[in-house]
């Protein structure tokens, strides 16, 4: 498989993009795997996740960890990146962010297996933590534990 091939239609890598404004607005991309003959596991984490109240409109932040085996497709690393971005101006409670986000990756990749922890920092004194899979773990992977420290003013 060329470089040609897997790349040519990518629009936002290598170029100036703007941050778009609402995740629906949002392009993400992809590029062919070229390692579809494998089965293993890709992490994308994102600590300073950003996206607003619906309510109150105030920033919540979280610290987002997205697995995935590939199948076919890969997601190109620039458009999940400001695809992510395009979360700072958008109201959705912590659940509603997290699980689209996820579903919205199924959508475009169609991998074996995917999953999403989103570790939302405290708001009004309670952290939430969400979490989202598109299927049950493969068993002939090595997906490692997520690892991420619980907020520590939990008891």
């Amino acid at each position: 498989m060329s470089d040609e091939t897997i790349y040519s239609g990518l629009q936002q890598l290598g170029t100036q993009t703007a941050l778009p404004t609402s995740p629906e607005e949002a392009v993400l991309e992809r590029v062919a795997n070229p390692q579809a003959d494998t089965r293993y596991c890709v992490r994308f984490t994102a600590p300073e996740f950003t996206s607003l109240c619906p309510m109150t409109a105030q920033p919540d932040f979280a610290h987002l960890v997205i697995d995935y085996v590939p199948g076919e497709w890969l997601v190109e690393s620039k458009s999940l990146k400001l695809y992510l971005g395009a979360f700072r101006n958008h109201g959705a409670f912590h659940e509603d962010c997290t699980v689209s986000i996820g579903r919205r990756l199924v959508d475009l990749l169609s991998p074996h297996w995917l999953r999403i922890g989103g570790y939302w920092y405290p708001r009004g004194g309670i952290p939430i933590d969400v979490f989202w899979q598109s299927a049950e773990v493969p068993q002939d992977v090595w997906i490692p534990a997520q690892d991420v420290p619980g907020y520590r003013g939990r008891g």
